[in-house]
């Protein structure tokens, strides 16, 4: 365990000690053992996976953070692990972290699954005309929480009200301008059929920074990485091994 602003984070270190860091992290409502088939197939680097706070078998932030503490936290953690010019892979939220990690941070590579940056506009779904609706009702507060614990999205009702409103902060921060900041080699990896994050996001992070490349997965979801699990393992492998 490692103790950040009062909150106990757990990760597993393995592998190589004297190769190169790779630190993997997961998605939101995910643990290490989504990154674990990565990790546990590049054994000669230095693996690094992390359970985000309010995650796994970490502890719960004790006050709403900020993305940045999220990506101040994996930094804190490699300083105490003596590491340094890491790379990264992350998915979905993991990968946004990577992201505002790596524009403050000096990062080796980047590796990203599925990773959201952008706020987009979005016309008012049914779920959301209802939430309105609740909160013009007498006892607003309390139909309006009702409402978004029974038809909210499902990690937004499984989250603690702490979490909850951690994951409301991740989805309206855009960090686009930080991304343009990135200057390190990043491969994209994203699933065509991805529901979650567009494909055409993976493009828009492609022309945010230089040095980078998109890989599409045919027939792939959100959870591209996995699916084609062989594969990711194959191009991380020449990825991390390659020349700048």
């Amino acid at each position: 365990m490692f103790r950040y602003k009062d909150v106990n984070v757990n990760y597993v270190r393995y592998g190589n000690p004297n190769g190169q860091a790779l630190v993997l992290l997961h998605g939101w409502g995910q643990n290490i053992q989504m990154m674990k088939p990565l990790g546990d197939a590049l054994t000669k680097n230095d693996v690094i996976i992390i359970d985000f706070p309010g995650h796994g078998d970490s502890e719960e932030p004790k006050e709403v953070w900020e993305l940045d503490d999220f990506a101040n936290m994996v930094h804190a953690l490699l300083v105490n692990l003596k590491v340094e010019n890491p790379i990264l892979a992350g998915h979905s939220f993991g990968g946004k972290i990577s992201l505002i990690y790596a524009s403050k941070y000096p990062v080796k590579k980047l590796i990203l699954f599925g990773s959201p940056f952008n706020v987009k506009i979005k016309k008012d779904t049914l779920k959301m005309k209802l939430l309105k609706k609740a909160k013009k009702l007498p006892l607003a507060g309390k139909l309006t929480e009702f409402a978004k614990k029974h038809i909210g999205s499902t990690d937004y009702r499984n989250a603690s009200p702490i979490m909850r409103d951690i994951m409301v902060r991740h989805v309206n921060t855009d960090i686009t301008e930080l991304v343009k900041k990135i200057k390190c080699p990043t491969l994209i990896i994203w699933g065509t059929n991805d529901a979650a994050v567009p494909l055409s996001d993976a493009y828009l992070l492609s022309d945010l920074i230089k040095d980078s490349a998109v890989i599409e997965y045919e027939g792939c979801t959100h959870y591209a990485y996995l699916e084609r699990l062989g594969q990711t393992i194959s191009i991380m492998e020449n990825f991390i091994g390659g020349d700048e």
